[in-house]
C-alpha cells in the first residue's frame, strides 16, 4: 500500500493505492463501488491481466483514503483525475464497479470497463419508499437522530459527511453521460444483481454505441467468480 496527497479545491486528500505489475507498459485503473475498497478489487483481479500495470485506488472516504468533506461525483472525478496525473498514470483503460462505474465513465478513458455500474435510476421498492417518508417526517420534527435507524446498510456506519455525500450521489441519472460516451466500453453484469438490475446493464449497453455486453450468473459481485473470463475478454479486445 502507498499514499499520495492530492490537493483539490483548497482541500487535502490522502489517497491510498496499490500498483501490481509495475513494469508493464499499459495501465488499467480499477475503482471499487460504494462501501467497498481497493483490496476487494485487487484480490479478484491481481492474478489476471499480466500485460497491464494495475492501479487500485481507495476512493476518498473508503478503505485507507481520507475524506472530511461532503463531496459530489464531480469532486470524486476531479480528485481521481488529479491523483492519476500525480503518479503519471494514463487513463487509457479504467474499470469501475457499481458507483466506481460512474466515476470511471466521467474520467472518459479510451477503454471503459463497467462491472454492474450504477447510473441508471431504478424504481424504489415500496419498503424503501416507506423508509424515506418516515425519515423525512422525523427530520421535519427535529428528530434527525432517529432517522439513522432508517439509513441504508450501505451507509449505516458512515460518518455524517459521507452520509451527506451518499445523498448527493445516490439518485444521479447518468443516462446522458453514457449516451455521450464516444469511446469503447466493455460492460459486464450479474444476472441476479438486485443492487443494479440486469435491465440497467442492458440499457447502458444500448446507450453506449461502441460497447460490448456480457452477463454472468451471479449477483452484484458476480465478477469474483468470473474474473478470469472477464480478463481474457479485455485482453483480447484491448491488446
Amino acid at each position: 500500500m502507498a499514499l499520495k496527497t492530492v490537493q483539490y479545491d483548497g482541500k487535502s486528500f490522502d489517497i491510498s493505492y496499490e500498483i501490481i505489475n509495475p513494469s508493464s507498459k499499459k495501465d488499467i485503473v480499477i475503482l471499487h463501488g460504494w462501501g467497498s475498497n481497493k483490496e476487494i478489487m485487487s484480490n479478484v483481479f491481481k492474478k489476471f491481466l499480466p500485460s497491464f500495470r494495475h492501479i487500485y485506488i481507495d476512493l476518498p472516504g473508503f478503505g485507507k483514503s481520507s475524506n472530511d468533506y461532503t463531496l459530489t461525483t464531480n469532486d470524486y472525478v476531479n480528485i481521481i483525475d488529479s491523483f492519476l496525473s500525480l503518479i503519471c498514470a494514463s487513463k487509457d483503460t479504467i474499470m469501475g464497479h457499481s458507483y466506481g462505474g460512474k466515476v470511471a465513465t466521467s474520467l472518459n478513458p479510451n477503454n471503459l470497463v463497467l462491472l454492474s455500474s450504477a447510473g441508471i435510476l431504478e424504481e424504489k421498492s415500496a419498503k424503501v419508499k416507506t423508509k424515506i417518508k418516515i425519515a423525512k417526517l422525523f427530520n421535519a420534527l427535529g428528530l434527525s437522530k432517529i432517522t439513522k435507524a432508517f439509513r441504508s446498510s450501505d451507509v449505516s456506519n458512515m460518518s455524517q459527511n459521507m452520509y451527506e455525500t451518499f445523498k448527493n450521489v445516490v439518485n444521479e441519472d447518468f443516462s446522458d453521460k453514457f449516451k455521450n460516451f464516444q469511446e469503447k466500453a466493455y460492460i459486464f453484469w450479474g444476472e441476479e444483481d438486485s443492487a443494479t438490475s440486469l435491465d440497467s446493464g442492458k440499457k447502458i449497453a444500448s446507450l453506449i454505441k461502441n460497447s460490448e455486453f456480457k452477463s454472468y450468473k451471479g449477483t452484484h459481485y458476480f465478477f469474483v467468480e468470473n474474473a478470469k473470463d472477464i480478463s481474457e475478454r479485455l485482453e483480447n479486445g484491448i491488446l
